[in-house]
């Protein structure tokens, strides 16, 4: 490949890059935990959006399981949220015939 050409794609991918960025601001993801109990929102970069919990779990001697349930229903989303965003780079990087296992940005 000449490098004029790989200089095309590499501005190419840039602007596809920050065109992703933009657009991961508005899509959000859910988590849950305790059978739904718990639900916590965030975007495809990790911003916390919302936080709902069932009335059930507001018990003082059950403080400690709805932590828990918190932290597993935002890890849930997190995880939501970075197979998203995977998903997305290997969309936009598909056509650069970079090798395996290679992530972007650098």
């Amino acid at each position: 490949m000449d490098i004029m050409g790989l200089m095309k794609k590499a501005g190419a991918m840039q602007a596809k890059m920050a065109e992703m960025q933009a657009e991961l601001d508005n899509v959000t993801v859910e988590g849950f935990s305790g059978g739904g109990l718990v639900k916590v929102t965030l975007t495809a970069k990790g911003s916390l959006q919302g936080l709902s919990i069932d009335p059930s779990l507001l018990k003082e001697d059950e403080k400690e399981i709805l932590e828990d349930l918190i932290i597993a229903a935002h890890a849930d989303a997190k995880r939501k949220a970075e197979s998203l965003l995977e998903e997305k780079m290997k969309a936009m990087t598909a056509g650069l015939g970079l090798p395996a296992g290679m992530k972007l940005p650098f």
